[in-house]
């Protein structure tokens, strides 16, 4: 192997390790089916309160729409993580537990994977999505708040670049929470898992959050744990220093315990998401 080849080869070694999550946290590995079995489990517990609802023919065209037992205050949309090439929405449905708690509706929409889909068509599919969840008739008029994880922060910091959404859609969002976002693609075009996702160069900047200009009218507070890698410690910095607005740094929280504020309706996390609702307070 020439040198040349074998410098390639460490930098992308060292790019793997500096994204590699599980491996990193004490049981990382047995975390997906944990979120399994909590997701399902939610899901029971809902009955009637839960309902799949499509919104096209394709086959990601469809969200899961979790009611609170009266008349929702608000909606939360939830979109899951997995470098955008694993997990789907039935993954992380007991993430809806905190916001339902407080008395608001929760959506969490499916999208198409990679190699299948590119990291742009997965952009406009989930903005497709919002705007279908924002109108079901329960969420109707009410304010919208955005989250998301890891791959789904950045798709989350993605609603909130300015003309992604539909105008009267952005005014009613009260809220976007990345959370663990991946804010520069950059870095991972030079990983191995790149030959999944495919990203190229125009896609860095085409997609990357923290090369475009968010809308100045949604509210986004970029949120990470402070026990995750390094490199996702810079990628949320990242977000919250090019589009000027606040950054939480939550103390004793990896990558994969970072969202568990979303099961309670008193978690700071939530406050964050949800502080416009009186239920939950202000951040």
């Amino acid at each position: 192997m020439s040198g040349e080849a074998e410098g390639k080869r460490a930098a992308i070694a060292a790019l793997d390790e500096a994204y590699a999550n599980a491996k990193h946290i004490p049981g990382g590995a047995a975390y997906p089916a944990r979120w399994e079995a909590a997701a399902a489990a939610f899901r029971a517990a809902a009955g009637a309160r839960w309902r799949e609802q499509r919104f096209g023919a394709g086959p990601a065209d469809w969200f899961d729409l979790f009611l609170p037992a009266g008349r929702p205050a608000g909606l939360i949309v939830f979109i899951h993580g997995g470098y955008w090439h694993l997990f789907g929405p039935r993954s992380f449905s007991h993430l809806a537990a905190g916001g339902v708690g407080a008395g608001l509706a929760v959506a969490m929409p499916c999208y198409p994977l990679a190699p299948a889909a590119r990291i742009a068509a997965i952009t406009a599919h989930v903005a497709r999505a919002v705007a279908a969840v924002a109108a079901v008739p329960e969420a109707a008029g009410l304010p919208v708040a955005i989250t998301g994880h890891s791959a789904g922060g950045h798709l989350a910091a993605r609603m909130a670049c300015a003309g992604v959404l539909p105008e009267a859609l952005a005014a009613r969002v009260a809220a976007v929470v990345p959370v663990s976002p991946l804010s520069d693609l950059g870095p991972l075009v030079r990983t191995s898992m790149n030959a999944t996702l495919g990203i190229d160069a125009a896609e860095v900047m085409e997609e990357s959050p923290a090369f475009l200009l968010n809308d100045p009218a949604i509210p986004v507070h970029v949120w990470v744990g402070g026990d995750e890698r390094p490199a996702f410690l810079d990628q949320a910095r990242w977000l919250a220093e090019a589009w000027e607005v606040p950054l939480t740094i939550e103390p004793g929280r990896h990558h994969f315990d970072v969202i568990e504020g979303l099961e309670r309706a008193d978690s700071p996390l939530m406050r964050a998401v949800a502080g416009w609702c009186p239920s939950v307070g202000h951040p």
